[in-house]
């Protein structure tokens, strides 16, 4: 492939995964940087025949990309979310039952008191701060929240400016209003105010001395206001999220209630999941030290190597699965000949091991809440991120929801993108299963 024909593919693959002008209402108040877009749900809505006679269910809901989809279009839905974070953001972005004037009345109020108290500091929010930041008793984390995060996510001056926001909303914390209004400052942290950039990995790119934070919160408190009204009048559909580990689906979920699935869970790929939604996690409060990280990160399914614990067994879930077992060895064997012995690499044919089993627990204890006809779409995607041994993803979960019970209808090719570290050809796909009963 020319390296034209190259950035061409790229550029297909960014705009098919891209959140169309026409769908930013209500999914882009906060939207998971690893989302799968909505027209992907719409697809599979009209494909599966659901309307709302049915319950739709997302067991990895991340932030409500398939939960939206259904209320705008009257459907039930359930969500089911292990990332205390992402669960509060789908939490808010389904529920329209406020009255938006009175949120922005809230919201500009808080404003107002914010502004006048880093004016009576030296700071004007609406000019670039040149002076002395030693002059000023800036606000910071605490020493072992900071450590939490990605160093200099975020400058001192517009940190200070946020801690100054966040604790006038925990001040005045109105409810339900005071719950968009941390939705509307993560968006704006992550998306407007951090140093943050989000490539294969999150990491820190063209750091910001200072830069607007109140007139950017309002910005999305505003959106939020519009989308609202947008929908005065029309009858509101029941969306219910859970916080929990999908891996323990029957117990979350009323048995025999589900229509339909779709969803895209965690891919083997190294990604740790938990770093992408840190900064926000951290700053409000999701979480605030190591032991909190560790709680949540043991409700995930196993797809990294920072997320391994002692005790994990999964994977006694595929142990007979012969291309499981061939894949984990492939990947030793290359580490051995490589001469990669660091403590993460010596974990990753576990954890490719442990993913596999998660899913296959997963997928085994679903079958108790699926009705019989139920049907499933699961977004997945090849990787080759350990040592470059290849995993088909989809091909592999097709094998373990077939031994599940499940009826194999087909796989669809979403996209194809190219790996990072060798340039090969990965596909994305979405898994298509029934389910019997």
């Amino acid at each position: 492939m020319t390296l034209p024909d190259f950035h061409e593919k790229q550029k297909l693959n960014r705009q098919l995964n891209k959140l169309d002008e026409r769908d930013k209402k209500f999914h882009d108040w906060y939207r998971f940087v690893l989302s799968f877009p909505p027209h992907l749900v719409r697809d599979y809505l009209e494909d599966f025949g659901i309307n709302n006679q049915h319950k739709v269910l997302d067991p990895f809901c991340g932030t409500g990309t398939t939960l939206v989809e259904c209320k705008l279009r009257g459907i039930e839905c359930i969500g089911v979310e292990a990332t205390p974070f992402a669960h509060f953001a789908s939490s808010v972005k389904t529920d329209w039952s406020i009255k938006p004037d009175l949120l922005k009345e809230y919201a500009e109020d808080i404003a107002d008191d914010v502004l006048n108290k880093l004016k009576k500091q030296g700071i004007d929010d609406r000019i670039h701060f040149k002076g002395d930041i030693k002059k000023i008793p800036l606000k910071t984390l605490e020493a072992k929240s900071e450590k939490l995060l990605i160093k200099n996510s975020v400058s001192p001056v517009p940190l200070h400016k946020i801690l100054t926001l966040l604790e006038h909303i925990e001040k005045k914390a109105v409810e339900p209003y005071a719950r968009y209004a941390l939705l509307a400052l993560a968006k704006s942290l992550v998306f407007s105010i951090s140093n943050l950039y989000f490539g294969p990995e999150v990491g820190v790119k063209n750091i910001k001395y200072d830069v607007p934070v109140i007139s950017a919160w309002l910005s999305e408190i505003i959106k939020m206001t519009t989308d609202i009204k947008s929908l005065i009048g029309r009858a509101m559909t029941v969306c219910k999220i859970f916080s929990g580990d999908s891996r323990h689906i029957s117990k979350i979920v009323p048995p025999n209630s589900i229509d339909a699935v779709i969803t895209s869970p965690p891919y083997p790929n190294e990604k740790d999941y938990s770093r992408t939604t840190r900064l926000e996690s951290v700053i409000l409060g999701f979480m605030k030290d190591r032991s909190d990280l560790r709680s949540f990160k043991k409700n995930l399914i196993r797809s990294n190597t920072r997320g391994v614990y002692k005790g994990d067994d999964d994977d006694r879930w595929i142990a007979d699965n012969e291309e499981i077992k061939s894949i984990a060895e492939k990947i030793e064997q290359r580490r051995i000949e490589l001469g990669k012995n660091s403590g993460f690499e010596r974990l990753y044919a576990t954890v490719t091991r442990l993913y596999f089993g998660g899913m296959a627990r997963h997928l085994s204890a679903l079958r108790a809440v699926l009705k019989p006809g139920a049907k499933l779409a699961y977004v997945v995607g090849d990787q080759a991120s350990y040592l470059r041994v290849m995993i088909r993803t989809g091909q592999i979960l097709a094998d373990i929801a077939r031994s599940s019970g499940y009826e194999v209808v087909r796989t669809d090719l979403f996209r194809t993108r190219q790996a990072t570290a060798t340039k090969s050809e990965l596909r994305e796909e979405v898994l298509v299963l029934q389910w019997k009963g």
